[in-house]
């Protein structure tokens, strides 16, 4: 006879078990009994009407804690419309669905609340919360997407129990156990994906970001040999997984099976066949970038990155990539027309765009690598426009600037993306002049003696990045010219290259950027409406009111700046040879003169800041960074040193401060002795006043 622990030890394993659940039909007959549509179910439990119709027709099921729901809900539901009157979920047999409408909205509602809540016992991976908690504050967090097409959003982050974690708090059931099963079902069945940004552009493909348990669950290794090469990492061709796909009649692109790989198919008639996976532990999302996200939860990597691809785009890679993705997506190189012969729609390019073919740079736009500095043997020099590096000389600074105690970085708001609003850039070949009168309005290089320009030394030369005065002849943007000429220069330019088409290019790359990041530091509780003082409270504490939401606003920033630098890609890889083209120049936003224009009017407006600031104040910079300038200050705060009129209000042509492109936040204080032996070392304090942290390179 047994014992009474062998009988407890029987019963608590039969407890440990998995929740039973009818039969498929059965499961049908009594969600129809109850008058629920699949639709309602899937949204009482935070999933999709595939999923409902996968558990009622035995193609996959639910799991925990959406099992146990789901469960609670048919034992209710059995207890009403059970075949034989009566009896439990366990007792019911399939049977003929009932007509009898009932009310079971508290029903649904008790079961979504289950859903949400991890069920008792051991705790796994598929049982994180999922509820109201992961969600953006003031409202703004990524939606469902409103066309029917896409029902479940631009992407899902995947985890090793077969859990696709997406935007809103839904949760998907995957069953794929291989990346081909998954490209397809990310198609068929998943209702993942987002629409086009312009009416002429393409749908965003689906995004699936798979964790480290997903990846290896697919076949794929948890990490790769070369990981701190993250530019050249990808999986060996005789790899098992890049077989299987090769095998199912599916294609990589050149960049191969990478952090960020795209899986496609030729698109047949007007039907894209392609998904995007990106793989965590390959370091898809750059921690400069994403501070912080890859070691979320993914209910949480899904939250930021379905805000990101709500306000930017479904991220295409890296920040950078996306930047210019977004650039592409917003301004689509081709429309449909009408052909007035056979009455065919045809392609045909779409005005205002860069079109579908690379263009060369002229020869003082190009990099030294370039091939048509080679093909044309060009040595009449290069345009020069960078960001500004520039520390002003120690026996520079007055005795009353040393006893000032305090020195207190500025930094400019996305500096590249108030510089890019309403930039007039050049559309088509650039054409050679000799001798050309100056335009403001024509965008292009132009050769041109800046030397004799008299400027206060105590201020960095607009000219040049690292702020020297230019000893001669020298090639610039249109808008470093023109900023000469507004600081009463006579401007007799030796030569030029100058595009005769020309538009707004990156308008609508620049309202989408800005409010986006207008909108992401308004759910930080840093708003257009606050005093200054307010203001700089707000940023104080932005990033520890919501981490998730602060990462959003550092890719979007990243963005910017890394879409810019991307216009000027460099050669890279081992398969570069000297002298020859590299992948980069063959698409046609490879385009260093945007890049050029981009900068130039960036660093034209600091330094127009700068020389206004010490017209009205009569304080001189230490250090400027990019973005960032360095004050000497009597107090600690920008408050005691940046112009207000007697009103109180800012003055207009200084530094102001605000939460907008191109107004100015608190980038760091430090005392005035921590700037002067900085200096004395030849080192930048505008690098280290933020206490230390790297700076985000462009392009990266």
């Amino acid at each position: 006879m047994a014992s009474e622990e062998e009988l407890f030890a029987n019963v608590d394993a039969l407890l440990e078990e998995e929740p039973h659940l009818p039969p498929p039909a059965e499961r049908a007959r009594l969600r129809e009994a109850a008058g629920i549509t699949q639709a309602r179910l899937a949204t009482a439990l935070k999933t999709t009407t595939q999923s409902v119709k996968n558990w009622e027709n035995g193609r996959s099921e639910p799991k925990s804690p959406r099992l146990d729901a789901y469960q609670r809900l048919l034992n209710g539901w059995a207890a009403k419309h059970s075949a034989h009157g009566a009896g439990s979920v366990a007792e019911a047999t399939p049977a003929v669905a009932s007509s009898e409408p009932v009310a079971c909205e508290a029903e649904l509602a008790d079961a979504s609340q289950v859903a949400a809540v991890p069920s008792a016992g051991p705790a796994r991976p598929a049982a994180r919360p999922v509820a109201a908690s992961h969600r953006p504050v003031a409202g703004k967090a990524a939606q469902p997407a409103a066309d029917p097409r896409f029902p479940h959003g631009p992407l899902a982050v995947l985890d090793g129990d077969g859990s696709a974690y997406g935007v809103d708090g839904i949760v998907l059931d995957c069953p794929a156990t291989t990346v081909v099963e998954l490209v397809e079902w990310t198609l068929r069945e998943s209702g993942l994906g987002a629409a086009k940004l312009n009416r002429y552009g393409k749908d965003s493909d689906p995004l699936v970001v798979l964790t480290a348990a997903a990846a290896v669950k697919l076949g794929l290794p948890e990490r790769l040999e070369g990981y701190e090469q993250r530019r050249s990492l990808r999986l060996p061709e005789d790899h098992p997984v890049v077989k299987q796909v090769a095998k199912a009649k599916w294609q990589l692109t050149q960049r191969g099976f990478g952090p960020w790989a795209r899986i496609y198919r030729k698109a047949q008639g007007r039907e894209r066949q392609c998904v995007q996976l990106a793989v965590l532990s390959w370091d898809a999302l750059d921690e400069r970038a994403w501070p912080g996200v890859a070691e979320m939860e993914p209910a949480g990597i899904a939250r930021v990155l379905g805000v990101y691809a709500q306000r930017v785009i479904t991220p295409r890679g890296s920040t950078a990539v996306s930047g210019l993705e977004l650039m592409t997506a917003l301004r689509p190189p081709t429309k449909p027309e009408r052909d007035e012969v056979t009455g065919n729609w045809v392609s045909s390019f779409n005005p205002g765009s860069l079109g579908t073919q690379p263009m060369d740079p002229a020869p003082p736009e190009a990099t030294l690598e370039h091939p048509v500095v080679a093909q044309t043997g060009w040595r009449g020099g290069f345009l020069n426009e960078e960001a500004y590096q520039w520390v002003r000389p120690v026996d520079s600074l007055s005795d009353e600037e040393c006893m000032l105690p305090f020195v207190v970085g500025l930094d400019l708001n996305t500096a590249f993306l108030a510089a890019a609003a309403r930039l007039v850039v050049g559309l088509s070949a650039p054409d050679h002049f000799h001798a050309p009168a100056f335009n403001p309005k024509i965008p292009g290089s132009w050769l041109v003696d800046l030397s004799p320009i008299e400027l206060d030394p105590r201020l960095p030369s607009p000219f040049t990045a690292d702020g020297s005065r230019p000893t001669g002849p020298a090639w610039y943007q249109t808008h470093t010219v023109a900023y000469a000429q507004e600081l009463g220069c006579d401007v007799v330019p030796v030569e030029a290259f100058l595009r005769r088409e020309r538009g707004g290019y990156l308008d609508p790359w620049h309202d989408r950027l800005k409010t986006a990041y207008v909108d992401t530091l308004a759910d930080l509780g840093v708003t257009k409406d606050l005093s200054d003082s307010e203001f700089l409270a707000a940023m104080e504490r932005h990033k520890q009111i919501d981490p998730a939401m602060a990462a959003v606003l550092a890719a979007i920033k990243a963005t910017v700046k890394g879409g810019v630098g991307k216009l000027r890609e460099r050669p890279q890889g081992k398969h570069y040879r000297e002298g020859g083209r590299w992948p980069a120049l063959e698409r046609p936003t490879w385009r260093p003169d945007i890049r050029a224009a981009v900068i130039s009017k960036a660093r034209v407006n600091m330094h127009r800041k700068l020389l206004n600031m010490s017209r009205m104040t009569g304080l001189f910079p230490l250090a400027v960074l990019s973005d960032c300038v360095v004050y000497p200050s009597p107090g600690d705060s920008p408050l005691d040193f940046l112009p207000y009129a007697a009103s109180g209000k800012p003055q207009p042509g200084g530094f102001r401060l605000g939460s907008t492109p191109g107004l100015a936040k608190l980038e760091g204080v430090q005392s005035m002795l921590w700037a002067v032996d900085l200096m004395e070392q030849g080192l930048n304090p505008a690098r280290h006043i933020k206490g230390g942290d790297a700076v985000l390179e462009d392009g990266e």
